[in-house]
Protein backbone atom coordinates (compact mmCIF):
# COMPACT_ATOMS: atom_id res chain seq x y z
CA UNK A 1 0.00 0.00 0.00
CA UNK A 2 1.35 3.40 -1.02
CA UNK A 3 0.98 6.49 1.14
CA UNK A 4 0.66 9.97 -0.36
CA UNK A 5 0.34 13.07 1.83
CA UNK A 6 -0.93 11.13 4.85
CA UNK A 7 -3.49 9.24 2.77
CA UNK A 8 -3.40 5.54 2.03
CA UNK A 9 -3.63 4.72 -1.65
CA UNK A 10 -4.89 1.24 -2.47
CA UNK A 11 -4.17 -0.68 -5.62
CA UNK A 12 -7.12 -2.45 -7.20
CA UNK A 13 -5.54 -5.74 -6.15
CA UNK A 14 -5.32 -4.59 -2.54
CA UNK A 15 -8.91 -3.39 -2.65
CA UNK A 16 -10.03 -6.78 -3.97
CA UNK A 17 -8.13 -8.49 -1.16
CA UNK A 18 -9.57 -6.18 1.51
CA UNK A 19 -13.13 -6.82 0.34
CA UNK A 20 -12.49 -10.56 0.24
CA UNK A 21 -11.12 -10.53 3.81
CA UNK A 22 -14.09 -8.47 5.04
CA UNK A 23 -16.58 -10.81 3.38
CA UNK A 24 -14.90 -13.86 4.90
CA UNK A 25 -14.43 -12.31 8.36
CA UNK A 26 -17.66 -10.34 8.78
CA UNK A 27 -19.95 -10.96 5.86
CA UNK A 28 -20.27 -14.74 6.34
CA UNK A 29 -20.12 -15.35 2.57
CA UNK A 30 -20.59 -13.63 -0.76
CA UNK A 31 -24.11 -13.25 -2.07
CA UNK A 32 -24.40 -15.22 -5.29
CA UNK A 33 -23.31 -13.55 -8.49
CA UNK A 34 -26.80 -12.74 -9.75
CA UNK A 35 -27.78 -11.24 -6.40
CA UNK A 36 -24.65 -9.09 -6.48
CA UNK A 37 -25.43 -8.05 -10.05
CA UNK A 38 -28.85 -6.87 -8.86
CA UNK A 39 -27.24 -5.06 -5.92
CA UNK A 40 -24.79 -3.40 -8.32
CA UNK A 41 -27.68 -2.11 -10.43
CA UNK A 42 -29.35 -0.81 -7.26
CA UNK A 43 -26.21 0.99 -6.17
CA UNK A 44 -25.70 2.51 -9.64
CA UNK A 45 -29.30 3.72 -9.45
CA UNK A 46 -28.63 5.40 -6.10
CA UNK A 47 -25.54 7.08 -7.53
CA UNK A 48 -27.53 8.18 -10.57
CA UNK A 49 -30.28 9.64 -8.40
CA UNK A 50 -27.77 11.76 -6.51
CA UNK A 51 -25.90 12.83 -9.67
CA UNK A 52 -29.06 14.06 -11.42
CA UNK A 53 -29.96 16.08 -8.37
CA UNK A 54 -26.51 17.56 -7.87
CA UNK A 55 -25.53 18.12 -11.53
CA UNK A 56 -28.80 17.74 -13.39
CA UNK A 57 -32.09 19.55 -13.28
CA UNK A 58 -33.91 17.60 -10.57
CA UNK A 59 -34.25 19.11 -7.13
CA UNK A 60 -33.23 17.33 -3.95
CA UNK A 61 -35.82 15.47 -1.89
CA UNK A 62 -35.87 15.04 1.86
CA UNK A 63 -34.87 11.39 1.36
CA UNK A 64 -31.64 12.50 -0.39
CA UNK A 65 -30.26 14.03 2.78
CA UNK A 66 -27.30 12.23 4.27
CA UNK A 67 -26.25 10.69 0.96
CA UNK A 68 -22.92 11.64 -0.58
CA UNK A 69 -21.47 11.02 -4.01
CA UNK A 70 -18.31 9.54 -2.51
CA UNK A 71 -20.26 7.01 -0.44
CA UNK A 72 -22.51 6.05 -3.35
CA UNK A 73 -19.47 5.61 -5.62
CA UNK A 74 -17.79 3.49 -2.95
CA UNK A 75 -20.93 1.31 -2.75
CA UNK A 76 -20.75 0.74 -6.52
CA UNK A 77 -17.03 -0.06 -6.30
CA UNK A 78 -17.58 -2.44 -3.36
CA UNK A 79 -20.07 -4.59 -5.25
CA UNK A 80 -17.94 -4.50 -8.41
CA UNK A 81 -14.97 -5.73 -6.35
CA UNK A 82 -17.17 -8.51 -4.94
CA UNK A 83 -18.20 -9.59 -8.44
CA UNK A 84 -14.59 -9.52 -9.62
CA UNK A 85 -13.54 -11.70 -6.69
CA UNK A 86 -16.39 -14.14 -7.27
CA UNK A 87 -15.71 -14.53 -10.97
CA UNK A 88 -11.90 -14.64 -10.76
CA UNK A 89 -11.36 -11.31 -12.52
CA UNK A 90 -8.13 -9.48 -11.72
CA UNK A 91 -9.35 -5.89 -12.05
CA UNK A 92 -5.82 -4.50 -12.33
CA UNK A 93 -5.13 -6.62 -15.39
CA UNK A 94 -8.63 -6.06 -16.76
CA UNK A 95 -8.26 -2.28 -16.53
CA UNK A 96 -4.81 -2.35 -18.13
CA UNK A 97 -6.18 -4.48 -20.98
CA UNK A 98 -9.18 -2.16 -21.35
CA UNK A 99 -6.97 0.94 -21.58
CA UNK A 100 -4.85 -0.76 -24.27
CA UNK A 101 -8.03 -1.70 -26.17
CA UNK A 102 -9.42 1.83 -25.98
CA UNK A 103 -6.09 3.35 -27.01
CA UNK A 104 -5.88 1.11 -30.05
CA UNK A 105 -9.54 1.54 -31.01
CA UNK A 106 -10.09 5.18 -30.05
CA UNK A 107 -6.57 6.64 -30.08
CA UNK A 108 -7.43 9.34 -32.62
CA UNK A 109 -11.21 9.10 -32.84
CA UNK A 110 -11.89 11.56 -30.02
CA UNK A 111 -9.12 13.93 -31.09
CA UNK A 112 -10.69 14.10 -34.54
CA UNK A 113 -14.26 14.45 -33.26
CA UNK A 114 -15.42 17.94 -34.21
CA UNK A 115 -18.21 17.70 -31.64
CA UNK A 116 -15.63 17.65 -28.83
CA UNK A 117 -13.71 20.69 -30.00
CA UNK A 118 -14.41 24.03 -28.27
Amino acid sequence: MVQIKNQEILTLYEAQQMVDRWIKDQGVRYFNELTNLGILMEEVGELSRLMVRQYGEQSFKESDKGHSLSDEMADVLWVLLCLANQTGVNLTQALQNNIRKKTKRDGKRHLENKKLKP
